[in-house]
């Protein structure tokens, strides 16, 4: 690398930000290059978030089929075992050759792989650092900062790396604890706390909220928690974490209570995940002039992702917004057409979300609660999966789909399911609510039978009850 390279845009960070926009770039003709400080491509999705998780989830969820309720079926195993260190190496597996694939469609596409720790150095131009080495500066027409977020580290509950661990190390544990503490009822919290719960570990969680999975509706949210605890988690909500030591290979957790009496919990593993803050540091935002809110530390950009500094772009988990790797690909590809002279842009109320406990769920669009919240006139159709026949065939009669209109218009203002394949069903209401579709628009497709879709229609046909076109 010399200082004489320079290209049309420079990315920092190969995450599903980055790497999204860094194809878009190329075939928009703009000659790309993308640095990266990790050795493997990917970012956090790939490598510790999105992908290992959801397989040792789909693992723990085959184990808990085989070991609890295959003699439903009639299927006869015998006593079933668990090779956690097997577990461990598919999903090790499975993240290697998704993050070789990103690599194999940056070369494809001729964007350029830098190495090293990226700076802003100045107007047009990125230092790159790799090592003990010296910064190699190269010039970029156009900089896009997609460097992604990392935990929250609470005071009193600094990282060990090994008994209090964030997300990354909840990953990896060689053995299966016999109580797991969770510090957080997100949904990073509750997907990983369902892993080793199927495996056998028991799981208290706690939350300073009065409720987990606080941005749900409340309805889905109240039926979740039930369901998680009848698998077995604790859940200790209204209650405040104030510090934590580790003592004899233990972790002695001191809780306030809704009381506000304290008291000691022990866990053999303590996993904080109380949020994410965006990955920022050595970027030298401030001496390039970038500016960030004071308390969030995220990065002002505006409608076309550009931030304070002209030419210099920022997305993902960086700006503003849930911290979703398909919110930072849409956002990638947006950032990337309006540096084109391309109108791209990023529908934020037709974005789904999704937590992959099981039953899992998903939604799009308002809650009940943001739609009274606004005084707006609404009507609700729901359908439990009970009634659906594939639902009854599978074993899965867990959830509900909630379908939510404008009681004038019909106009859909938001979905949400808890239930078997939750998070592919969705993804029918996000595309209906991106074309501005009504509950009769799904009440009058078909849909095959018998599928779990079904009840999303059925949904939508309980919502014309209420609708004024209710015939």
């Amino acid at each position: 690398m010399s200082a004489k390279q320079h290209y049309d845009l420079v990315i920092i960070g190969s995450g599903p930000g980055g790497y999204v926009a860094a194809v878009r770039a190329a075939q928009l003709g703009l000659k790309t290059a993308v640095v990266e400080k990790d050795q493997r491509l990917g970012g956090v999705c790939l490598n510790v978030g999105c992908i290992p998780s959801k397989a040792l989830l789909d693992a723990s969820e085959y184990y808990h089929l085989a070991a609890e309720r295959l003699g439903e079926y009639g299927i006869r195993t015998g006593k079933v075992s668990l090779e956690l260190k097997t577990m461990l190496a598919r999903k090790d597996k499975v993240v290697l050759e998704l993050t070789e694939n990103v690599r194999q469609l940056l070369e494809g596409n001729g964007i350029d792989i830098i190495p090293g720790t990226a700076s802003l150095a100045g107007a047009g131009e990125v230092a790159v650092k790799k090592g003990k080495g010296r910064a190699k500066k190269i010039g970029a027409g156009r900089i896009l900062l997609a460097t992604g977020s990392r935990p929250v580290e609470v005071p009193g509950l600094a990282f060990d790396g090994n008994r209090i661990v964030d997300s990354t190390g909840a990953l990896s544990f060689k053995s299966v604890p016999k109580h797991l503490g969770i510090v957080g009822g997100g949904y990073i919290g509750l997907e990983l706390g369902s892993v080793w719960r199927r495996l056998g570990a028991d799981v208290t969680v706690i939350e300073m909220l009065p409720r987990i999975a606080t941005l749900l509706d409340g309805q889905v949210g109240r039926t979740l928690d039930r369901l998680l605890r009848k698998q077995g988690f604790t859940f200790r909500t209204n209650t405040k974490v104030a510090g934590a030591k580790v003592k004899g290979g233990k972790v002695a957790v001191s809780v306030v209570g809704p009381d506000q009496k304290e008291e000691t919990l022990t866990f053999d593993r303590l996993l904080v995940s109380v949020g994410r803050q965006p990955s920022t540091e050595g970027l030298q935002l401030d001496a390039a002039g970038v500016e960030t809110d004071s308390r969030s530390g995220l990065v002002t950009v505006d409608e076309t992702y550009q931030t304070s500094v002209k030419d210099i772009y920022a997305i993902g988990d960086l700006i503003a917004g849930p911290a979703l790797a398909h919110k930072a690909s849409a956002e990638g590809i947006a950032a990337v057409e309006c540096m084109a002279g391309r109108a791209g842009e990023v529908n934020y109320d037709t974005i789904p979300s999704v937590i992959y406990t099981w039953p899992e769920v998903a939604s799009v669009g308002l809650t009940e609660e943001q739609v009274k919240e606004r005084d707006i006139p609404y009507c609700v159709g729901s359908y439990p999966f009970s009634g659906a026949g594939r639902a009854r065939c599978m074993g899965e009669m867990d959830g509900f789909v909630k379908l939510i209109a404008h009681s004038k218009t019909d106009r859909i203002l938001g979905i949400h399911i808890i239930g078997p394949r939750a998070a592919d069903m969705i993804a029918e209401g996000v595309l209906a609510m991106e074309f501005g579709a009504s509950s009769e628009d799904i009440a009058r497709t078909v849909h095959g039978h018998p599928t779990f879709a079904e009840a999303l229609q059925e949904a939508a046909l309980a919502v014309r009850k209420c609708s004024i076109y209710a015939s």
